[in-house]
């Protein structure tokens, strides 16, 4: 019979090596310390994401009543011909700047002055006549004083120097009237402006059925702003006036900025010189006018502006970036970070812009902490971790 060695783990009757149970006890122990080590890791949150917050700039803002207008010239006159004749000279370039009292357009004057001449020598015709008829009413009267000729023949004297006075007075119209229209032969310019392109051509004939127009004759310095304002901007400007004692003349000297829409900012000023009576029924606005200086002429009549007038200085006024205000379907509001670093949505009335900060009318505190940057960061209800900037007028652009 041959005889097998037991394996060497095994041991008879089912005993077990001692080196075996320490083994055992061993790989226990290590799943134990692994397990423990396992349960105390748990999940550690994030950090509270950093922004930027701000604290309200306070300070003086000057409030202005906004609108927009169109330019038109304070003169603009249509030249025309007020003689018939022949359009002899054209004396300007089309377009070009004249001066009060330049000849524009000569028309015939030849026929025109002999008529003048004509009418002039009719004048002193009747002049002597008057001489001639004074002098014999005179020798009348002496002998009529002295009975030697009879009132009938006085009566004829004195009519006919009544006469020669009615004869001569007509001869003076009519020579007024062929210098007058002596005069018309030379077409003027009735003030500083520019003229447009003739509308005829030498040679033409004008002034046959009716007046032609040659022309047209523009002033651009100064010229009129012409803008509306609603009712309710009227109610806050008069209150504003009755409260600082204004009268209704001052009002209309308020001063007036305007700004075209290539233009940054309201760089031509002038001031305020007409408001109409009434309101417009219909429209709900009143018409307001402003002179401006243009000795440049960059404002030409027609031209689509923007318009300011200011009307009250705000004291103490809350100033934020303009890039921190959101808006919904409620409105403007702005993200303010409490005590406890909590985002807050406040909501808020705005005013004007100055610059690149907003005026806050209502609804933010002068130490609210604003969110100026990192938006997308600050959810409202979460924390976050504030970081104070200082507002200026140009703070960084939100992230």
């Amino acid at each position: 019979m041959k005889l097998t060695r037991p394996p060497a783990f095994a041991r008879p009757n089912g005993a077990t090596r001692p080196g075996a149970t320490a083994s055992r006890i061993s790989l226990a122990a290590l799943a134990f310390v692994t397990l423990s080590a396992c349960e105390q890791n748990s999940f550690v949150p994030p950090p509270p994401p950093k922004v930027d917050v701000g604290v309200p700039i306070q300070r003086n803002v000057m409030r202005y009543l906004e609108a927009t207008g169109n330019t038109s010239a304070i003169k603009s006159v249509d030249l025309v011909a007020r003689v018939q004749g022949v359009l002899q000279t054209i004396n300007y370039q089309d377009g070009g700047f004249v001066k009060e009292g330049t000849t524009l357009f000569t028309i015939e004057p030849d026929t025109y002055k002999l008529k003048l001449d004509q009418a002039q020598a009719a004048e002193a015709g009747a002049q002597a006549s008057l001489k001639q008829t004074e002098a014999d009413y005179k020798r009348q009267v002496d002998l009529v004083a002295r009975q030697a000729v009879s009132q009938a023949t006085l009566d004829t004297s004195t009519s006919a120097r009544d006469n020669a006075q009615a004869n001569l007075q007509q001869a003076q119209a009519n020579t007024k009237i062929a210098a007058v229209n002596y005069g018309y032969t030379n077409v003027v310019a009735p003030f500083d402006g520019i003229v447009s392109a003739h509308l005829v051509s030498v040679g033409e004939l004008v002034g046959a059925a009716s007046p032609t127009q040659l022309a047209t004759i523009v002033q651009l310095d100064p010229i009129y702003v012409n803008f509306n304002v609603n009712e309710q901007d009227v109610l806050r400007i008069r209150a504003e006036a009755r409260r600082r004692g204004m009268t209704s003349s001052q009002l209309t000297q308020l001063p007036i900025e305007v700004g075209l829409q290539t233009e940054s900012g309201y760089p031509h000023q002038g001031k305020l010189d007409y408001a109409a009576p009434t309101i417009n029924q219909s429209t709900g606005t009143l018409a307001v006018r402003g002179v401006l200086p243009n000795p440049d002429r960059v404002l030409l009549p027609g031209y689509y502006v923007r318009v300011r007038v200011p009307f009250d200085q705000q004291q103490d006024a809350l100033l934020v970036p303009d890039v921190a205000l959101g808006s919904d379907q409620s409105g403007r509001y702005v993200l303010v970070v409490n005590g406890d670093n909590v985002v807050e949505q406040r909501k808020v009335v705005t005013g004007p812009i100055d610059g690149e900060l907003r005026v806050i009318d209502s609804g933010l505190k002068a130490d609210d902490r604003v969110v100026i940057a990192g938006l997308l960061r600050a959810i409202p209800g979460q924390k976050v971790d504030p970081q104070l900037q200082k507002v200026e007028s140009s703070p960084a652009s939100a992230k």
